[in-house]
């Protein structure tokens, strides 16, 4: 009850110190202020980003395995001429993969080509054509929207038949469903079985919204799917449990095998981890967030200076009042308390008014961007412990010279 009857005492000393020096007191608030919403601003960028960037990597497949012709590492010391004439997967080695890998749990051919796809007098140009084997929807997450996906009849026999992106979807059938529609590919007739539900835009450019599937059976009698033009690859997702690591290795020993590889030799092929993609922006996401501790770092220590001012006063300006409590008994600690409190309370209203400056920006820019730029309540409650570190940092110095003065010589003082 003593510290609750001082907490309240403390607060209505605080609120009455903005109100007296009103001006004052908001110039020096300016700085947690500040401070907060640069740093919390930051983390919110990085936070809605690194969201982004998960959600990409979970559509291309987070425990999935890319083997390819090209590695992902990249830079200036890249020796492309070690890989150029290596082999490009084939078809015939995805059957192969299946049957000697142990953890995967699906395996799939895949060539990406760009074609004009039209319907009627409508057409989409350059659109990525996506040729998969029938596996392709248990390595990639994504829903149907209407209709359905290839059934394994249609994908083993090479039907005509495609499934088309959301975008595709709308720019070609505006006014009509699609399912059950013929779009022109390749000169061909192709009936559209179903259609991908919105994915949105993807960092890596993976959305299905502007692609069309066909199956790998269909695609291989218009055109050689195996050429380098279409840049074929295989998927291996691994079985649940198993981890990335695992499967990598036990891949590398069945493609060297498949491939007739000597001990001795170098791989001739790449095993491509996703997490190899989002290495270059998690070493940015870290920069920014350093970026967003110095700025705010700055800011929070002019802050801290400012309360720490306001806090010297207000001790100048009770310094009788605090004598009379010590002459009825007060302790010192009550006294240290009493204004540390106090400093805490300034600071955590400069810490309010910043965090409610990152979410009116997060709105705007979540409405004006279509942007998830949400602040979470992890942000939230960093923005809060810092106003309160710095409450206690800034107001200890002011708070423990007001506990060690002398009552009799602190009452005189406004004699």
């Amino acid at each position: 009850m003593i510290f609750l009857a001082l907490f309240r005492e403390s607060v209505l000393f605080a609120l009455h110190a903005l109100r007296v020096n009103r001006l004052r007191t908001i110039l020096s608030l300016l700085g947690v202020t500040i401070g907060i919403f640069a740093i919390i601003t930051v983390f919110t960028a990085v936070d809605s980003m690194e969201k982004k960037v998960r959600e990409s990597m979970s559509s291309l497949g987070e425990n999935v395995v890319y083997v390819e012709k090209w590695p992902w590492t990249f830079g200036p010391e890249y020796p492309w001429w070690k890989y150029i004439n290596r082999p490009l997967p084939d078809i015939k080695e995805l059957e192969e993969v299946k049957r000697r890998t142990t953890l995967a749990d699906a395996v799939v051919f895949v060539a990406d080509m760009r074609k004009t796809v039209s319907a009627g007098t409508s057409f989409v140009e350059n659109c990525i054509v996506t040729a998969a084997s029938h596996d392709f929807d248990q390595v990639n997450t994504f829903d149907i929207k209407t209709g359905r996906y290839f059934s394994e009849l249609e994908s083993e026999t090479g039907r005509a038949v495609a499934v088309i992106g959301s975008a595709v979807a709308d720019a070609l059938f505006p006014s009509t469903d699609p399912v059950g529609q013929t779009i022109k590919l390749f000169g061909r007739n192709v009936e559209v079985v179903g259609v991908v539900a919105q994915q949105g835009e993807s960092m890596f450019g993976t959305s299905l919204d502007a692609k069309v599937l066909l199956p790998m059976h269909y695609a291989r009698t218009l055109v050689d799917i195996t050429a380098e033009e279409y840049q074929p690859h295989l998927l291996v997702k691994a079985r649940n449990g198993v981890k990335t690591e695992d499967l990598t290795d036990e891949l590398e020993g069945v493609m060297r095998g498949l491939r007739r590889l000597k001990p001795t030799s170098d791989d001739n092929f790449a095993l491509n981890e996703v997490s190899l993609l989002a290495q270059p922006t998690q070493e940015v996401f870290n920069l920014l967030g350093t970026i967003g501790w110095i700025i705010g770092a700055f800011s929070i220590l002019v802050g801290g200076f400012g309360i720490a001012n306001i806090m010297f006063v207000s001790v100048r300006e009770r310094t009788s009042q605090i004598g009379i409590q010590k002459s009825l008994g007060a302790r010192n600690s009550f006294i240290l308390m009493q204004f540390m409190i106090e400093s805490v309370v300034l600071c955590l209203i400069g810490g309010i008014l910043g965090l409610l400056l990152v979410w009116v920006i997060s709105v705007l820019v979540a409405s004006l961007l279509d942007f998830d730029f949400s602040l979470s309540l992890a942000n939230v409650v960093l923005g809060i412990s810092i106003s309160i570190l710095i409450g206690l940092i800034s107001g200890f110095i002011p708070s423990y010279s007001a506990s060690q003065l002398d009552p009799v010589e602190a009452i005189r003082s406004n004699a």
